[in-house]
Order: C-alpha cells, then sequence, then structure tokens
C-alpha cells in the first residue's frame, strides 16, 4: 500500500494532467461537438461528458496525438448520442450565434459549413482545421478511408455549390 502523501503526489499530479487536457483540447472540442448538435447548451454537456470519461477512464496515451484523437473520438461519439437522443425526443433548437472561437474572417464560411449534413462538417473540420489525414479520419469516425475521401470531396462541393449562390 502507498503512503498518503505518495497517494497525494499521484493524484495531484493526475488532477494537472487533466488541466491541461482540458486547456488544450477544450475549443477544439467545443466546436467538433458543435458540429454535430448545433446548439450550445448540449455541446457544453458533451465537452463535459468527454473530459469526465478521461477523467474516470484514465487511459494511458503513446503520445498527445494519441491522446487528442482518443479525445475526438469519445467527443463524436458522445455528441451523436446526445443528437439520437434530441432526435427521439424532439428537443426544441435554439437559434443562437455560432462564436465559438473562429475568426471573423472565418466565420462566413464556418456558417456555410455548419449548413452541411454532419457527415461532411466532421471530416472537412477534421480534415481542415485540425490537419488530420483520411486514415485518422476513418478511424476516429469508424469508417473507411475511402469514405472519408468521398465525403471530402463531396463536401467541397456542397461548399462551392453554396458560395456560387
Amino acid at each position: 500500500m502507498l503512503p498518503v502523501c505518495a497517494v497525494t503526489a499521484q493524484y495531484n499530479d493526475e488532477l494537472r494532467h487533466v488541466e491541461y487536457a482540458v486547456e488544450k483540447y477544450s475549443q477544439m472540442l467545443f466546436r467538433i461537438c458543435y458540429n454535430i448538435l448545433e446548439n450550445k447548451q448540449d455541446t457544453e454537456d458533451a465537452v463535459q461528458e468527454t473530459f469526465l470519461k478521461y477523467m474516470v477512464k484514465a487511459p494511458l496515451f503513446k503520445d498527445s496525438d494519441h491522446e487528442k484523437a482518443w479525445l475526438i473520438k469519445v467527443a463524436t461519439n458522445i455528441s451523436k448520442n446526445i443528437s439520437r437522443y434530441n432526435n427521439r425526443h424532439a428537443a426544441e433548437n435554439l437559434d443562437e450565434l455560432r462564436e465559438i472561437g473562429i475568426r471573423d474572417n472565418d466565420r462566413d464560411i464556418f456558417e456555410l459549413i455548419m449548413k452541411l449534413p454532419v457527415k461532411y462538417r466532421i471530416v472537412l473540420d477534421l480534415y481542415y482545421i485540425e490537419g488530420y489525414k483520411a486514415n485518422s479520419i476513418a478511424e476516429i469516425t469508424n469508417t473507411s478511408p475511402m469514405t472519408v475521401r468521398k465525403r471530402l470531396q463531396y463536401g467541397r462541393k456542397l461548399l462551392k455549390r453554396e458560395l456560387e449562390l
């Protein structure tokens, strides 16, 4: 059995690591969850639940990219579950500002992306904003790399059509 001071030190180290992860990834996770949920309250719940699962499971990661991918996958799954629940229970959709860390010059394109179906929004965000490759996005979204590439291709076409209108 570990002495109390060793347990306390280990707890403090874990707490600092969680605080660091929250600070580093919360804005990115908020944006990804918002792409799926389209409202601030559910998005906040999804991000909070993601970090709660992170604290409870305390997974070990090979590196920060592995940690980031795990958080994105968990946040995406939680968001999809919330979305399914909302669709079944017909929750009222609040019209709100989408100020979630998007620069002013990117706001118009973000608004266009938000008009796309979820399956295109999420791959466009992960590819262009987060810099993931198709194979990594496929792992995160539980699809094939070919599906991701097709969704990127079709998502770009839909964006182009919107821009031409």
